[in-house]
């Protein structure tokens, strides 16, 4: 696996700035891992000390890795912590064989964590980066040490009525009816929503964290493969709920060795919140975290609570090395996850 700085970035940890275009929190470096056909940003937040556990962070449909910058700042002192760009999303190009179902994605995960030599590690998802990370942690035991999923995206019988133009991405020709509908709509309009439908409390984003996120906005819809990869994952994850058998995700789902965290939120308006019990039933070994007031990604409404549990996971699982907690910093980070 060949690695570079992102064209434009510094790789070196500094106050929280923007470099180019890219949003670097305080203590993050950026970086690109290039494998034949595959090609991820990673943004990383180097221990605050050698021999600290291994952790991985994906984000869900919409989302990047910019949506673990809290998470990851407050966890500094338990894990050596990665966040990837999936393909098509962030900062990384589309997957050269366009492939964006959940078991490509998983694959995707997969040849990162064996061309990295970083495995096993504690791996975390939120939403799509949930359904993701379940199948990595049933198909590849030995890649994971402890599994945390965040409002993951585990097929449900009655989808929320809120989840449901999100869902209609999958249908062919739909992106272009919505591009063309939406196509008066400002950066700023966008972004209004996106965090309307992901936040229990959209007032809880601050003003610096909004701007960041329409920036992000902004530059994301002139990309020429935006429509193509929002449309493709969503198809993937609509294919991965209707699979039955062994390549379910709830089979997968038990199948799971490793301890895994399991955080719902009580407002969350694309998962619902009654699948949390589900859940807790189906992962063998696992604790439930429900968060009445949070909504889709409770790791950037509630870091602090979602980091105080990923914690003790990790002290259960015997992989706790840190003696100082980690101050309450609130990282720069902009609220583009979705789904």
């Amino acid at each position: 696996m060949s690695s570079t700085e992102l064209p434009g970035v510094r790789s070196t940890a500094a106050s929280s700035s923007q470099v180019g275009a890219v949003r670097v929190a305080e203590g993050e470096r950026l970086r690109t891992d290039r494998l034949p056909g595959l090609e991820m940003h990673v943004r990383a937040r180097p221990p605050v000390r050698a021999g600290l556990p291994p952790a991985l962070f994906v984000h869900g449909l919409g989302g990047s890795s910019q949506n673990w910058s809290a998470l990851m700042a407050r966890l500094a002192a338990s894990v050596d912590g990665e966040a990837l760009d999936l393909p098509g999303f962030g900062w990384s190009p589309p997957p050269a064989d366009r492939d964006y179902s959940v078991t490509g994605l998983a694959r995707s995960v997969i040849r990162h964590l064996d061309a990295a030599g970083r495995g096993p590690v504690h791996l975390v998802g939120n939403s799509l980066g949930g359904a993701v990370c379940t199948r990595v942690a049933a198909v590849r035991p030995d890649l994971v040490r402890t599994l945390t999923l965040v409002s993951p995206a585990l097929p449900e019988l009655r989808v929320q009525k809120t989840a449901v133009p999100t869902a209609l991405l999958a249908v062919p020709g739909m992106a272009g009816i919505l591009d063309r509908l939406t196509r008066g709509m400002s950066a700023e309009q966008r972004t209004r929503g996106v965090t309307g439908l992901c936040y229990g409390d959209p007032s809880r984003v601050t003003s610096e964290a909004f701007a960041a996120a329409v920036e992000e906005m902004e530059r994301r819809l002139a990309l020429p493969y935006f429509w193509d990869a929002m449309t493709r994952s969503s198809r993937g994850i609509v294919d991965a709920y209707t699979l039955g058998g062994q390549h379910g995700l709830w089979r997968q789902a038990q199948r799971v060795l490793a301890p895994t965290l399991l955080v719902y939120g009580g407002r969350d308006q694309l998962v619902s919140y009654r699948m949390a019990r589900k859940a807790a039933a189906a992962f063998r070994d696992s604790r439930l975290v429900c968060l009445p007031e949070a909504g889709h990604v409770a790791m950037m409404e509630y870091p602090e609570v979602v980091a105080a549990a990923f914690r003790e996971l990790l002290e259960d699982a015997g992989d706790v090395r840190d003696t100082e907690p980690v101050p309450d910093v609130d990282a720069d980070t902009d609220e583009d996850g979705k789904g």
